[in-house]
């Protein structure tokens, strides 16, 4: 109890670690994957449909790559300015207006009359699917002993690829009953839904409730819910050092500046070919010669994978280097997408190696995520990790756009995928930079007086 408690102080990080994993933060990171969830089906649902769109409106491939963008710009822009809003104001309170925005937004996108309506529609829901996503993903690792923070953030985060995976299988069945106004409606309404759910149930970080009052008498009734709070503990504590600069010159100055370029050129690659994938692989494979429903089906298999690498690579990620993990997986999905290109005209082949790649290079996304969160300290943790997607977000709008020029290009299926293999291995060597670097942070002003008697005291 020593390293947790004394003086009537609790070191919440340690106590956190020092517990059994409580249902209390089970169903914090259950609501976080419900969200996660749901942006992913609302991310992957126009590339679904995109199919359907272009022959029901008479679209070309530069038209539907303006609807496509529109999104991916509003998830960068939404990524870049809700990290900052989330470290001043509070996790839960963005994550609830982010729900709000891409729930709001996504149903109106659903009776959309004409193409720039719907463009300007999933921009604005763009907004809130980029804000979502990285505060989720900072309020469940805020939650998570250390030992077990990547494998629970990767389960989290499994929502996504399996929101993304569920809107193909949706689309496969509403677009020939009811159209790709529905599927829309859908990813509109299922946020709002699950919103009072969240608003009732979802807690605020505990370690950005500390930031702000050491002394709040929430802390202690929230850490009460995850085992029993030494009845004589008065303060809390985080056993890191805090600064008065701005969250975002935190994490690109001093020693968080190089771990944060190598996370940010990781996250841009990764999420150009994710994305590219995503928006293109259905026509690409419609193209040859595969009915709608069948396309749907086998670029479900890359969230699938995706969802399945996650989870392996999460615990892997627990248990050896995570840089390493990493590095080995995006050079295994390089391998996939060159496999990719040799086997168009092979179903079975195909199918598996867009499983396998979605395993690599998604599942290492999601082990981004987790690598990210712990890498920044609680003042700046919001921003580094939604910054990093609003850079991936740039990559995933490159990918996008290089996917409509590539095909417009009349590129074959095997020069595409040969061309993708190349953002993997920079993601991969990324990685492996950054496994060189140690910085942690280390900043100059402590919290408080109080924890200043806790560092004299206590035994860290």
């Amino acid at each position: 109890m020593s390293s947790t408690y004394k003086n009537n102080i609790v070191d919440i990080q340690a106590f956190i670690d020092s517990a059994k994993v409580s249902a209390f933060q089970l169903r914090t990171l259950i609501l976080c994957f419900l969200v996660t969830a749901i942006d992913g089906l609302d991310t992957a649902a126009i590339g679904f449909i995109a199919p359907a769109l272009r022959e029901g409106w008479g679209l070309n491939t530069s038209d539907l790559g303006v609807v496509l963008g529109a999104a991916l710009i509003g998830l960068m822009l939404g990524a870049f300015l809700v990290g900052p809003l989330a470290d001043r104001f509070g996790r839960k309170r963005i994550l609830l207006i982010s729900v709000v925005c891409f729930g709001s937004f996504s149903l109106a996108a659903g009776f959309a009359s004409d193409l720039h309506s719907l463009a300007v529609l999933r921009f604005l829901t763009g907004l809130g699917l980029g804000g979502a996503m990285p505060t989720a993903i900072t309020l469940t690792s805020e939650y998570c002993p250390q030992r077990r923070r990547s494998l629970m953030v990767t389960s989290m985060f499994c929502g996504f690829t399996l929101g993304s995976a569920l809107g193909g299988v949706v689309a496969a069945q509403m677009l020939p009953a009811f159209g790709w106004r529905s599927v829309l409606i859908l990813g509109g309404i299922l946020p709002l839904l699950l919103l009072p759910m969240l608003y009732a149930f979802l807690p605020e970080s505990v370690r950005f409730l500390s930031r702000k009052n050491a002394s709040d008498p929430l802390i202690k009734s929230v850490l009460g819910k995850i085992a029993p709070v030494p009845e004589g503990a008065q303060s809390f504590y985080l056993d890191e050092a805090v600064t008065t600069e701005s969250p975002i010159r935190q994490i690109v100055s001093g020693e968080l500046r190089l771990g944060t370029w190598m996370i940010w050129l990781t996250f841009f690659m990764s999420l150009l070919i994710i994305y590219g994938m995503t928006n293109w692989l259905p026509l690409l494979i419609k193209d040859t010669g595969l009915t709608l429903s069948e396309a749907a089906m086998i670029s479900a298999l890359f969230q699938i994978g995706g969802t399945l690498g996650a989870i392996i690579l999460g615990a892997a990620m627990d248990r050896f280097n995570p840089h390493y993990v990493l590095v080995t997986a995006y050079i295994a999905g390089a391998g996939f997408l060159f496999g990719m290109g040799q086997s168009y005209d092979n179903y079975l082949n195909l199918a598996m190696c867009v499983a396998g790649m979605g395993f690599c290079v998604s599942g290492s996304q999601v082990g981004a995520n987790a690598l990210a969160a712990a890498f920044y300290p609680t003042t700046s943790r919001a921003t580094g990790v939604s910054w990093a997607h609003g850079v991936g977000r740039i990559g995933s709008v490159c990918g996008t756009f290089g996917g409509a020029f590539l095909l417009s290009a009349g590129l074959d299926f095997e020069t595409l995928f040969t061309f993708l293999m190349i953002p993997a291995v920079v993601a991969a060597l990324a990685m492996f930079i950054k496994s060189g670097d140690r910085a942690k942070a280390k900043f100059v002003k402590p919290q408080t007086a109080v924890c200043n008697k806790w560092c004299n005291d206590a035994t860290l």
